[in-house]
C-alpha cells in the first residue's frame, strides 16, 4: 500500500501574527515549521511502513521554494520520497482548499496510491475542509478527525472518530482519505543520522503553472488587521458595587 502524506509549511505558532504592511494578508516571514497536524499525519504513515502495512510513505508540500525544507523535515522522520507542488502563490489565501484538493487529487492519480493521510486542518486558515474535498473528487471513503487507525482482517480500515458526543468508530475500504486528530499519536523528533539521510532521499519538483489544474480563488481577503485592544478590567470592593457597575455600563 502506498500512502499520501500532505504537509503543509505554516507560521511558527509561538511567534505573534502580525498583519503585512498593506493589511491584505498575514506576514508569512516565520512559516518555518511543519503544519502539526501534518506532523502527526506523517508519523501514522510511518508507523504503518514499520507494521508492514505501508510499503512506501511520499510525503507532499505546495508551496515555494521553502517549502522543499518541509517536505525534509517528512523525510528525516521517515517518509521514503517526496513531491514538492511549486508555486509562488500564498499558501494562506490564494491556494485555497478546493485548489490545494484539485493538486492532490493529480499526485494521487499520478503516484497510483492507496491511501491519503492529511491533518484535519492547517494552523493558519483553519478551514478543515481538503481532505472532504479530496475524497469527493476521488469519490473513496473518508474518516475525518481520527484518533485510532486500525487495519481489519479483510484488509479493510477501523477509524476512531473523535464527535461531539464521544468517539465513533467507521470502517472505511482502500483506497481513502483519512484526516488526523491530535490524539492519534505522538509524533517522533528526527534523529541526527535521519536528517543526513534525508538529504539523499529524492525530491519530485512540479510546476504548479504547467499542472494545468485551475487554482483561483473563491474567496478573497479583503483586509487583515490587528484585533481592537481589549481595556483593562476595573476592580470592585463588593457586589453592591459590582451590580452598580453592571447597571450603569448597560451590561444588565
Amino acid at each position: 500500500m502506498k500512502v499520501l502524506v500532505g504537509v503543509k509549511r505554516v507560521l511558527d505558532y509561538s511567534i505573534k501574527v502580525r498583519p503585512n504592511a498593506a493589511k491584505t494578508a498575514v506576514d508569512l516571514k516565520g512559516a518555518k515549521i511543519m503544519n502539526p497536524f501534518c506532523e502527526i499525519a506523517v508519523e501514522e504513515a510511518i508507523q504503518m511502513k514499520e507494521k508492514k502495512k505501508a510499503k512506501e510513505v511520499i510525503a507532499v508540500s505546495i508551496g515555494d521554494k521553502t517549502a522543499a525544507e518541509t517536505i525534509r523535515a517528512a523525510l528525516a522522520m521517515g517518509a521514503d520520497r517526496g513531491i514538492h507542488v511549486l508555486t509562488n502563490q500564498r499558501i494562506d489565501s490564494d491556494l485555497q482548499p478546493l485548489a490545494v484538493a484539485k493538486i492532490f487529487k493529480h499526485v494521487f492519480e499520478e503516484n497510483k496510491t492507496d491511501l491519503v493521510l492529511l491533518g484535519k486542518q492547517s494552523i493558519d486558515d483553519d478551514a478543515n475542509q481538503t481532505g472532504q474535498i479530496l475524497a469527493a473528487m476521488l469519490d473513496v471513503p473518508q474518516a475525518t478527525f481520527a484518533s485510532e487507525i486500525e487495519f481489519a482482517d479483510d484488509g479493510d480500515l477501523i477509524v476512531t472518530r473523535e464527535i461531539d458526543a464521544g468517539l465513533q468508530k467507521v470502517k472505511i475500504s482502500v483506497p481513502s482519505v483519512i484526516t488526523c486528530d491530535l490524539r492519534l499519536n505522538q509524533p517522533r523528533f528526527a534523529k541526527i543520522p535521519d536528517i543526513i539521510k534525508a538529504k539523499r532521499k529524492k525530491i519530485q519538483t512540479l510546476k504548479l503553472e504547467k499542472l494545468d489544474i485551475d487554482t483561483e480563488p473563491r474567496a478573497k481577503t479583503i483586509k487583515v488587521d490587528n484585533p481592537e485592544v481589549r481595556e483593562g478590567g476595573v476592580m470592585v470592593d463588593n457586589v453592591d458595587d459590582l451590580m452598580s457597575k453592571l447597571r450603569e455600563d448597560k451590561i444588565i
